[in-house]
């Protein structure tokens, strides 16, 4: 979260997009340009809500559903580049991040209060069979996406958000803008300098007590994705269990309450914050310190602080 104060040049707009809380900041000192900035975002942000949305009745998204099984649809580049990169990072994240999620079956883990045990785990895994991203087959020349098992779905929350904030940032530089903030609910990307021509302060959220943070980062021209167990839980036995699933069981994640991922781009920020959740503390760190420019800090259910090689806390 940033912490940046009111400062004079600063302009903002808080609104839900993309089913999210989005917050837009501009460096300008003319009002009327740093709004029109701001509207123009939300405007790519909407337009690329159109393009991934499974709300959205003809998103690629859904024509690409309702094909699985059956056939290869055709997707735009925009669309087809996006889900190339996602198969990248599942690869190296052993398919913990999995765009393929989409196939789970909402009952096997609904995240309703009331919730008092856990999936049969022989069920959850049955539930789970049809998330594989290997079975997104992509094809070059045509530009076409294809599902190969009936019943998959792909979706895109694991990494829409941060791909939305990261389009808006680039538009807005290409209109000029030389400093501001798109935080995309705890996706986050700044570039340039506060008005006073400091860096930006950005607050990582304490998993205790979120609207409190537990220490800051001073960045330009980076993004910050922070995922936790401190917003969505249940507790089963006296024992928390976060909303995000390891696509391979099926069964809730344990022993971790808050990640944050800090790299150049705000989907690559987005998209591991999952698996870096998944992977648990060691595997973790130990794929994140080989990936270039990408950092991380993890807390545990004790509140053990844990950190890849390059970070630096105050």
């Amino acid at each position: 979260m940033p912490t940046e104060k009111n400062l004079p040049g600063l302009h903002k707009r808080e609104m839900k997009l993309m089913g999210n809380q989005f917050e837009i900041s501009v460096v300008a000192e003319d009002r009327d340009w740093a709004e029109k900035r701001i509207r123009e975002a939300v405007q790519e942000i909407q337009r690329i809500e159109q393009l991934l949305s499974t709300y959205q009745e003809n998103s690629e998204t859904n024509q690409i559903n309702r094909q699985a099984g059956i056939q290869p649809v055709k997707v735009s580049r925009e669309v087809y580049q996006l889900i190339e990169r996602s198969l990248r990072i599942s690869a190296i994240t052993q398919g913990s991040f999995d765009i393929s999620y989409g196939s789970i079956d909402k009952g096997l883990w609904n995240f309703d209060k009331s919730i008092t045990r856990l999936p049969d785990p022989q069920v959850a895994k049955q539930m789970v069979r049809l998330i594989n991203y290997r079975n997104i087959i992509l094809e070059p020349v045509g530009q076409t996406v294809y599902l190969k098992e009936k019943g998959m779905r792909i979706g895109f929350g694991g990494i829409g958000k941060g791909y939305a904030a990261e389009m808006a940032k680039e538009l807005m530089k290409s209109r000029g803008v030389t400093s501001g903030i798109v935080n995309a609910s705890g996706d986050l990307t700044a570039w340039g300098h506060q008005p006073d021509g400091q860096p930006w302060t950005i607050g990582i959220a304490h998993p205790d007590a979120a609207e409190y943070p537990f220490s800051y980062l001073t960045l330009s021209d980076m993004a910050v994705a922070t995922s936790g167990n401190y917003e969505k839980f249940v507790m089963i036995d006296g024992k928390k269990y976060s909303h995000t699933i390891n696509p391979r069981t099926g069964l809730p994640v344990t022993g971790i309450k808050s990640v944050t991922v800090i790299a150049p781009n705000a989907e690559v920020c987005d998209a591991l914050a999952t698996p870096v959740t998944i992977l648990g503390i060691g595997p973790a760190l130990h794929l994140v310190n080989q990936l270039k420019q990408v950092e991380c800090i993890i807390i545990d259910d004790d509140n053990h602080l844990y950190k890849s090689d390059n970070i630096h806390l105050s």
